[in-house]
């Protein structure tokens, strides 16, 4: 395994902890439209055999709540349908520092990637991950509770898993 090894020591004894090298964080819900592929491409990772040191996770409401998963893990790709003005279903992979300005990129959770990641790094610089990445499925439906994806933005659930997929490797 190539995770790296921690020594943990808390009042009852030393133990032995395996930091992940990577954290995939996958954010969606399922119940709004596109706003599911991220419900979507989590099921798609978790089906496969579990790549070593990896930790897959979903929240239903990202912004903030991504900064609680964050313990200074090597990479952190996070998973989420986007606005950026691409065609529905284009899988976009931006590393952190270029994701576009707070108003185009910020997501149907209220307070956006890119903020969130600004305001860890002053709040919790030591826990920030070393790499981060956005892949970020173009969506057009974030209004219609319980519509499903379209078409287009469930087509791209397989190619968004390759690319988190391609990013782990």
């Amino acid at each position: 395994m190539t995770a790296e090894r921690v020594a943990t020591v808390d009042r009852a004894a030393a133990v032995d902890v395996v930091s992940p090298r990577a954290l995939v964080v996958c954010v969606g819900n399922p119940l709004v439209g596109d706003d599911a592929v991220g419900c979507a491409v989590h099921e798609a990772l978790a089906s496969r055999p579990p790549a070593p040191g990896v930790q897959l996770e979903f929240v239903a409401v990202g912004g903030l709540r991504l900064l609680d998963l964050l313990d200074a893990q090597p990479l952190l790709v996070v998973v989420d349908a986007v606005e950026l003005g691409a065609p529905a279903g284009t899988v976009h992979v931006l590393p952190w520092e270029a994701l576009p300005p707070p108003v185009t990129a910020t997501t149907s959770h209220g307070v956006g990637l890119r903020e969130t990641m600004e305001v860890g790094a002053a709040l919790q610089p030591e826990r920030m991950p070393g790499r981060a990445y956005l892949v970020g499925v173009e969506g057009r439906s974030f209004d219609a509770l319980g519509a499903p994806m379209s078409p287009e933005v469930a087509a791209a659930v397989q190619g968004a898993a390759e690319e988190v997929a391609r990013l782990l490797r």
